[in-house]
């Protein structure tokens, strides 16, 4: 044997029982305190199951990636199986980290060969290797049976619980390891029992993203300041606590999670059949103007103003529909701009109803809709705008359909902490007729809590729209 084989050799031995030096001689990483305690946690040959709640943002992606690559890099014969709550998040995010570590180290390069779902000691990759499998069907996780075998499930709270039954059950080998991760979304499931009911099966960690060095303190304490420490926006996304319960909350937070996580659900041709566009209109003070949009199933936030007028709010939508349209250019349909028309919203609506009338050709596919929030409607379940509007969303995200059967989230929603503080904080209540009622903007600010600006937009972004014409 060469002098280098040798000296590989007792490297990979060296690194087979520290992650930590792993790390450092591959790719200079220098772990953070959690991070350490970690290595040294599933290194351990007596610890099979470990389990790690965290808030966002302290690094949990490159820490699951430099597991994967050390178990495939020092354990012969060996197989790791990554999986994640969607394909997108699975490829984008963790495969994805996957390659960029491979890439920073001239031995893992040689060693290690990597596709878009598959890596494998080159020479070896019928028997060693490690691969990317979506959580949607148990099957997926069946067949995998080796002596070293690692399986990491990220955004673990996201997971089915059929598939994590089926992964447990195929952990049966001398050297086989579980590795849960993710923010804790929700109250159910092996992730949460994990840390609860059957915690004293697992090694346990939380990491609180406020303690992080990685994370931006100033965004954590604005968000403490607005929401409350004990919100569960900041419970979930800050302190790495799973939420707690809240019979009088319309949607649960962990359904906003969920959709957040979920498949974006778009056009099969490229075209969209759905192009619309939300807007919640603030003058000055401090709430703001939002504007978004919806591309099918899929909807985000393109800007947040302060202090702006209602002339600059209308430029600002006419150059989003301007975008739109050149992005989509084969969509022929109506793109509906819904504008929260109280207050100083019906300048931004006159405006654009002004536009249209002296540039007729240019403006043809826009329609304009004013929508006035808590506004009475004749309806046998809800007393408002804004409670229908909520119950749409919640339609939309949910899991389950009207009869009780699980159903795909038809909605991605925006990673974005206010609108999720926002969402999840908004009370219900029957009125005295029997008819459901979500609080007032009003209402929330006697609470302490900012305008729901953030999710007003995406109410009047998911807002139905009858007879969307197409235009010749």
């Amino acid at each position: 044997m060469s002098e280098y084989k040798t000296a590989i050799k007792n490297k990979i031995t060296e690194w087979r029982t520290n992650i930590e030096l792993f790390a450092s001689d591959n790719f200079n990483f220098i772990a953070d305190d959690w991070q350490l305690e970690a290595f040294r946690r599933i290194e351990k040959k007596e610890i099979k199951r470990l389990s790690i709640k965290s808030g966002q943002g302290v690094g949990k992606t490159a820490f699951s990636a430099i597991v994967f690559l050390w178990f495939l890099t020092c354990y012969p014969n060996s197989r790791v199986v990554a999986t994640a709550p969607t394909r997108q998040q699975l490829n984008d995010v963790l495969w994805a980290e996957l390659e960029k570590w491979r890439q920073l180290s001239p031995f893992l390069q040689r060693l290690l060969k990597w596709t878009k779902t598959y890596i494998y000691v080159v020479g070896r990759e019928k028997r060693w290797f490690g691969v990317a499998r979506a959580s949607s069907k148990p099957e997926n996780m069946q067949g995998f049976h080796e002596d070293n075998m690692l399986f990491i499930i990220d955004e673990a709270s996201g997971v089915p619980d059929e598939v994590m039954e089926a992964v447990r059950g195929t952990l049966s080998g001398i050297n086989n390891k579980l590795l849960l991760v993710g923010n804790p979304t929700k109250t159910s499931g092996m992730f949460y029992d994990s840390h609860t009911s059957e915690r004293a099966s697992w090694s346990t960690m939380t990491v609180d993203s406020s303690l992080s060095k990685r994370t931006d303190k100033e965004n954590i304490q604005s968000l403490i300041n607005k929401y409350g420490a004990e919100s569960n926006v900041v419970r979930v996304r800050v302190h790495g606590l799973f939420p707690l319960a809240e019979d009088d909350v319309f949607i649960p937070i962990s359904l906003i999670e969920q959709s957040i996580n979920s498949e974006p659900i778009m056009s099969k041709t490229g075209v969209p059949g759905i192009i619309d566009i939300g807007c919640d209109v603030a003058r000055f003070g401090d709430d703001k103007t939002i504007i978004g949009y919806r591309i099918d199933g899929v909807t985000h936030i393109k800007h947040k103003i302060r202090g702006q007028d209602t002339m600059q709010t209308a430029d600002s939508i006419v150059k989003l529909y301007d975008l739109l349209l050149l992005k989509y250019q084969g969509f022929k349909r109506q793109i509906c701009i819904k504008i929260d028309d109280s207050g100083v919203g019906g300048g931004v609506t006159d405006r654009l109803r002004q536009l249209k009338r002296l540039s007729p050709d240019r403006f043809k596919q826009m329609r304009i809709i004013p929508v006035i929030f808590g506004l009475k409607i004749d309806n046998i379940y809800y007393d408002d705008t804004t409670t229908y509007m909520m119950s749409v969303l919640k339609a939309l995200i949910s899991e389950k359909d009207e009869q009780g059967n699980k159903c795909p989230c038809e909605m991605k929603l925006p990673n974005d902490s206010d609108l999720v503080a926002q969402l999840s904080a908004r009370k219900y209540f029957m009125t005295d007729k029997g008819k459901l009622k979500v609080e007032s903007k009003k209402d929330m600010k006697k609470r302490g809590l900012p305008s729901p600006d953030e999710a007003d937009c995406i109410l009047l972004c998911c807002l139905p729209v009858n007879k969307r014409e197409e235009m010749r």
